[in-house]
């Protein structure tokens, strides 16, 4: 069982991260990039549901989705949300608290021109979160736009794109025996600089 050390821990919790990450990666489990988003309403009802991380850098986390979504009205009503990455195979987890904005029209543009063209035409095809009849409604938007975009891109629809979660806390849990684990917190000073703490299990 690997232990976490405050002597071992990189400064930068990004570069942290991306430690992590490879290793769950190079693990080959069934699905590393999922992560559960949280958010709520303004009066505070909360919900959750996983999503894929799409994008890491020295900014934040980012993700993709409808914006006419549960998570993206409230996101948009309540800017503020919670991450968490559960690697069980590693005993591992890491919690990330912050801030959300949206991406720039220009980074969700080359997002989703990346994807594979039946994930472009089922972001025409489906109004996420809103009730529908059957999935009959669904796969006939999808042969009714697929007909259409038979050549040629697919474009992205003005109401999908991305978010970027802004960190204040980034939290590192390694499991242990006896279920003294190790967790190591991350809470951000300012801009560049972050203070490492010590929790108890």
């Amino acid at each position: 069982m690997s232990r976490l050390h405050e002597t071992e821990l990189h400064s930068n919790p990004f570069r942290q991260f991306q430690l992590w990450l490879d290793e769950a990666i190079a693990a080959r489990l069934p699905q590393p990039l999922g992560m559960a988003l949280a958010t709520a309403t303004v009066d505070g009802r909360p919900s959750v549901r996983m999503v894929l991380l799409r994008g890491l850098d020295e900014r934040g986390f980012a993700f993709f989705t409808n914006y006419e979504s549960r998570k993206a009205r409230e996101l948009e009503a309540n800017p503020r949300a919670a991450l968490v990455f559960y690697w069980a195979e590693l005993d591992r987890q890491v919690r990330i608290e912050g801030t959300v904005e949206r991406l720039s029209a220009e980074e969700s543009d080359v997002y989703f021109r990346s994807r594979e063209r039946g994930s472009r035409l089922g972001a025409w095809a489906s109004p996420q979160s809103q009730v529908i009849a059957s999935r009959d409604f669904l796969e006939r938007r999808m042969e009714e736009l697929t007909a259409r975009y038979t050549e040629g891109d697919v474009p992205r629809p003005p109401y999908w794109g991305g978010y970027r979660l802004l960190p204040a806390v980034i939290e590192f849990w390694q499991g242990q025996p006896s279920r003294l684990h190790d967790r190591l917190r991350y809470r951000r000073c300012d801009r560049s600089s972050w203070l490492v703490e010590r929790l108890a299990p």
